[in-house]
Protein backbone atom coordinates (compact mmCIF):
# COMPACT_ATOMS: atom_id res chain seq x y z
CA UNK A 1 0.00 0.00 0.00
CA UNK A 2 1.51 3.24 -1.09
CA UNK A 3 1.74 5.78 2.06
CA UNK A 4 -0.72 8.62 0.95
CA UNK A 5 -4.38 9.82 1.98
CA UNK A 6 -6.70 10.61 -0.97
CA UNK A 7 -9.82 11.53 1.41
CA UNK A 8 -9.82 12.24 5.29
CA UNK A 9 -13.88 11.69 6.21
CA UNK A 10 -15.34 13.39 9.28
CA UNK A 11 -18.00 11.52 10.58
CA UNK A 12 -20.38 14.03 12.01
CA UNK A 13 -23.64 14.18 14.45
CA UNK A 14 -25.28 17.23 11.72
CA UNK A 15 -24.29 17.73 8.53
CA UNK A 16 -26.22 20.75 7.50
CA UNK A 17 -24.10 22.95 10.97
CA UNK A 18 -21.01 21.35 9.74
CA UNK A 19 -21.42 22.22 6.18
CA UNK A 20 -22.26 25.62 7.30
CA UNK A 21 -18.93 26.14 9.71
CA UNK A 22 -16.59 25.09 7.05
CA UNK A 23 -18.93 27.49 4.31
CA UNK A 24 -19.52 30.53 6.58
CA UNK A 25 -17.27 30.50 9.63
CA UNK A 26 -13.76 29.17 7.72
CA UNK A 27 -14.73 30.61 4.55
CA UNK A 28 -14.12 26.92 2.02
CA UNK A 29 -16.54 26.40 -0.70
CA UNK A 30 -17.29 22.88 -1.27
CA UNK A 31 -16.40 21.67 -5.10
CA UNK A 32 -19.52 18.66 -4.13
CA UNK A 33 -22.31 18.78 -2.21
CA UNK A 34 -25.24 16.32 -3.02
CA UNK A 35 -27.33 16.97 -0.03
CA UNK A 36 -25.55 13.77 1.77
CA UNK A 37 -21.96 14.21 1.29
CA UNK A 38 -19.92 17.73 1.38
CA UNK A 39 -16.76 17.74 0.26
CA UNK A 40 -13.65 20.30 -0.03
CA UNK A 41 -10.88 20.33 -1.99
CA UNK A 42 -7.51 20.85 -0.15
CA UNK A 43 -3.86 20.83 -1.19
CA UNK A 44 -3.40 17.62 -2.88
CA UNK A 45 -6.39 15.67 -1.02
CA UNK A 46 -10.11 15.85 -0.14
CA UNK A 47 -11.83 16.71 3.06
CA UNK A 48 -15.80 15.10 3.14
CA UNK A 49 -18.41 15.27 5.96
CA UNK A 50 -20.74 12.00 6.21
CA UNK A 51 -23.02 11.35 8.59
CA UNK A 52 -21.26 9.88 11.49
CA UNK A 53 -24.57 6.66 11.80
CA UNK A 54 -23.79 6.60 7.91
CA UNK A 55 -19.99 6.68 8.09
CA UNK A 56 -20.22 3.46 10.38
CA UNK A 57 -22.69 1.51 8.80
CA UNK A 58 -20.63 2.06 5.25
CA UNK A 59 -17.45 0.93 7.47
CA UNK A 60 -19.60 -2.19 8.64
CA UNK A 61 -18.86 -1.34 12.40
CA UNK A 62 -21.11 -0.56 15.47
CA UNK A 63 -21.74 3.40 15.52
CA UNK A 64 -20.88 3.46 19.12
CA UNK A 65 -20.18 7.34 20.25
CA UNK A 66 -16.72 6.50 21.91
CA UNK A 67 -15.19 4.48 18.56
CA UNK A 68 -14.42 6.31 15.57
CA UNK A 69 -15.41 9.46 14.11
CA UNK A 70 -13.90 9.86 11.12
CA UNK A 71 -11.81 7.32 8.04
CA UNK A 72 -9.02 8.05 5.69
CA UNK A 73 -9.34 6.95 2.54
CA UNK A 74 -6.94 5.97 -0.44
CA UNK A 75 -8.22 5.84 -4.16
CA UNK A 76 -7.33 3.46 -6.27
CA UNK A 77 -7.33 3.21 -10.39
CA UNK A 78 -9.36 0.18 -10.54
CA UNK A 79 -11.39 -2.25 -9.03
CA UNK A 80 -8.97 -4.88 -9.70
CA UNK A 81 -6.04 -2.68 -7.58
CA UNK A 82 -8.49 -2.58 -4.79
CA UNK A 83 -9.28 -6.19 -4.40
CA UNK A 84 -5.31 -6.90 -5.23
CA UNK A 85 -4.77 -4.77 -1.91
CA UNK A 86 -7.06 -6.04 0.14
CA UNK A 87 -6.02 -9.88 -0.58
CA UNK A 88 -2.58 -8.62 0.75
CA UNK A 89 -4.43 -6.64 3.57
CA UNK A 90 -6.25 -10.29 4.15
CA UNK A 91 -3.01 -12.20 3.85
CA UNK A 92 -1.32 -9.76 6.59
CA UNK A 93 -3.88 -10.59 9.24
CA UNK A 94 -5.57 -7.34 9.11
CA UNK A 95 -8.81 -6.62 10.38
CA UNK A 96 -10.86 -6.05 7.16
CA UNK A 97 -14.09 -4.74 8.42
CA UNK A 98 -16.27 -4.52 4.99
CA UNK A 99 -14.94 -6.48 2.37
CA UNK A 100 -14.94 -4.25 -0.83
CA UNK A 101 -17.89 -3.80 -3.31
CA UNK A 102 -20.00 -1.66 -4.94
CA UNK A 103 -21.49 1.38 -3.05
CA UNK A 104 -24.36 3.31 -2.99
CA UNK A 105 -21.92 6.56 -4.48
CA UNK A 106 -20.92 4.72 -8.00
CA UNK A 107 -17.78 3.19 -6.92
CA UNK A 108 -16.16 0.02 -5.49
CA UNK A 109 -14.88 0.13 -1.95
CA UNK A 110 -14.22 -1.57 1.81
CA UNK A 111 -12.38 -0.91 4.85
CA UNK A 112 -9.92 -2.05 7.22
CA UNK A 113 -8.96 -1.01 10.82
CA UNK A 114 -5.53 -0.50 11.94
CA UNK A 115 -4.63 -1.82 15.55
CA UNK A 116 -6.23 0.82 16.88
CA UNK A 117 -9.80 0.13 15.11
CA UNK A 118 -8.85 3.39 13.02
CA UNK A 119 -10.78 2.88 10.17
CA UNK A 120 -9.26 3.21 6.27
CA UNK A 121 -11.34 2.75 3.35
CA UNK A 122 -9.64 1.98 0.05
CA UNK A 123 -11.65 2.70 -2.61
CA UNK A 124 -12.14 2.99 -6.64
CA UNK A 125 -13.81 6.51 -7.30
CA UNK A 126 -14.90 6.34 -10.94
CA UNK A 127 -15.39 9.95 -10.44
CA UNK A 128 -12.23 11.57 -8.68
CA UNK A 129 -9.20 12.88 -10.93
CA UNK A 130 -6.11 11.49 -9.90
CA UNK A 131 -2.36 12.93 -11.03
CA UNK A 132 0.05 9.96 -11.70
CA UNK A 133 1.27 10.15 -8.23
CA UNK A 134 -2.71 9.39 -7.12
CA UNK A 135 -3.10 12.89 -5.52
CA UNK A 136 -7.00 14.17 -5.75
CA UNK A 137 -6.39 17.27 -8.25
CA UNK A 138 -10.44 17.83 -8.34
CA UNK A 139 -13.75 15.25 -9.43
CA UNK A 140 -14.15 14.70 -13.56
CA UNK A 141 -16.99 16.29 -15.20
CA UNK A 142 -19.77 14.84 -16.49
Amino acid sequence: MQPRITLVTLGVSDLERSKAFYNEVLGWSPFLDNGGTVMYQLNGMILSLFPQPELMKDAAVPNDPKGPRFSLAQCLGSIQEVDALFAQLKEGGVHITKIPEPVFWGGYSGYFADPDGHLWEIAYNPFLEMDAAGNAVGMKAG
